[in-house]
């Protein structure tokens, strides 16, 4: 996942493609030129004459949306609504799922419109993306207004539920596709992630015995491979899971005892989802330590082998992990970057994302251990990332951010930190490189995001921080007079 339901161990890579075919070839295939010829689209001409002069935009808009007779119609008509001129269209199969589209349109309309465009185009789209013909985006003092991110934990109701992938779709290769049983029960589980509100309990699923006996074998198989390929933090909480969880080869455990539990550990909750979100609305509930958490398991034909995320790679791939305090800390500082940050940065701490929490290694007492989910709830890739084979560099995200992410294959390369602490560095620097006019802090009492952008709001952080040092100061005073010093 992607994962918590952006990239899992075989896929989703943040991956999108920079060229487009001639919209006439997907047309020759698809229904959409009848569906397009219905609508009344051609009347947008009659609304140009009432659109005042103003500041005017030539912009180049791509979005990317659900491959079904429709979808295109439906997004092409939020310009038609909003009086956008159309001047070029394109479109052509994503090269990230089968299932997308990834459509370009020219158009010229006023600025505020193009940017109201690129709103709601996000409510129902993804990897939306805005170019002018001079690779410009919007005037430069633009910039200076803060974009729309979460800013208190509740608001992520308003992102949690904008799946891209499956849910209770599935794709005609998926093992479960001709499964109508299976299918029902997916459409179950989605169904009780896109009711779920911020606050509410996770509701307890009873697990059929099909799945109890499929997560069986996952659990099972991994757990021969832990102890000489896991690294120490892992192997030190997932016994706790055992202790605390119920995590047993006959029982899948329920994500409100794990919500609980990582909550007393690390601070971490989980928010169940219904597939694939977005790597920007993904990475925005890490910053709030918030992991969003796939709850259906995979189809029982293919018990080691899982298209998407599913509950058997969130439990056993990432729960553990976050249960230890600085890897933790890791993960919500990619988080943290990503709020209010562009589309491309979004898209490079999506990378470092998956080469650290889904494919990371480390080395330990001078042994390479995997750290990463889609390593450890995969036993082949895990095998094949430490057999000595596979190529490894040390993690650096400057250079980790532009590798292509793999879907379907092993990964051609994977990244190594000495530790959490040295990824975690690496990563505070390179956020720092995000072009960004404000900086953002969490406040764990009103778990919300505060914006570092003037005097008034930096100063109150600095009168928190004399404050703790003041406590750091008395602390240091009474042991001092304690040890006689």
């Amino acid at each position: 996942s992607h994962c918590g339901g952006m990239l899992s161990n075989k896929t989703d890579g943040p991956r999108r493609g920079r060229s487009f075919d001639s919209i006439n070839k997907y047309y020759e295939e698809k229904q959409l030129n009848n569906e397009l010829n219905k609508s009344t689209f051609n009347n947008a001409d009659e609304h140009q004459d009432k659109i005042l002069p103003s500041k005017r935009e030539h912009a180049a808009i791509t979005f990317s949306l659900k491959n079904e007779v429709g979808n295109l119609v439906k997004a092409l008509k939020l310009f038609q609504e909003n009086q956008v001129n159309l001047l070029h269209i394109e479109s052509r199969k994503s090269r990230r799922s089968n299932s997308e589209l990834e459509v370009l349109v020219d158009c010229d309309s006023e600025r505020e419109t193009l940017k109201e465009i690129i709103q709601l185009l996000k409510k129902q789209t993804s990897t939306v993306t805005m170019d002018s013909p001079e690779k410009l985006c919007f005037a430069e003092d633009d910039f200076s207004e803060e974009p729309w991110f979460p800013r208190k934990i509740s608001d992520l109701d308003k992102c949690a539920n904008r799946v891209l992938m499956y849910g209770s779709a599935l794709d005609a290769d998926h093992p479960g596709f001709k499964d109508n049983v299976y299918r029902k029960r997916r459409k179950y589980f989605a169904d009780l992630a896109m009711n779920y509100k911020h606050g509410d309990p996770i509701p307890r699923v009873e697990f059929t015995e099909e799945e109890v006996r499929t997560w069986g074998v996952v659990f099972r198989e991994l757990n021969k491979l832990y102890p000489s390929h896991a690294c120490r933090e892992y192997l030190r909480n997932l016994p706790l899971l055992s202790q605390h969880c119920g995590y047993r080869e006959d029982n899948i455990p329920q994500l409100e005892d794990v919500s609980r539990f990582l909550k007393e550990r690390t601070g971490f909750t989980i928010r169940p989802v219904a597939g694939y979100l977005s790597p920007r609305d993904f990475l925005a509930g890490l910053a709030f330590r918030v992991f969003h958490c796939t709850q259906y398991v995979r189809h029982s034909s293919a018990p080691l082998y899982t298209p998407e995320p599913d509950t058997c790679h969130e439990l056993l791939g990432h729960v553990p992990l976050l249960a230890e305090p600085s890897f933790a800390q890791f993960s919500q500082e990619l988080g943290l970057a990503s709020l209010g940050a562009s589309d491309d940065a979004v898209q490079k701490l999506a990378t470092c994302y998956f080469f650290t929490v889904e494919f990371g290694l480390c080395k330990q007492e001078g042994k390479l251990r995997a750290y990463g989910a889609g390593l450890l709830s995969s036993i082949s890739e895990l095998q094949h990332a430490l057999s000595g084979s596979a190529k490894i560099l040390p993690f650096e995200p400057k250079a980790t951010c532009r590798q292509e992410c793999l879907i379907t294959t092993f990964q051609e390369v994977y990244f190594m930190s000495e530790s959490f602490e040295e990824a975690k560095i690496r990563m505070r620097e390179f956020a720092k490189t995000i072009r960004r006019p404000f900086t953002v802090r969490y406040n764990p009492y009103t778990q919300s995001v505060c914006v570092l952008k003037d005097m008034p709001s930096i100063n109150s952080v600095v009168e928190e921080l004399r404050h703790e040092l003041d406590i750091v100061g008395d602390a240091l005073h009474r042991l001092n007079n304690h040890l006689g010093i």
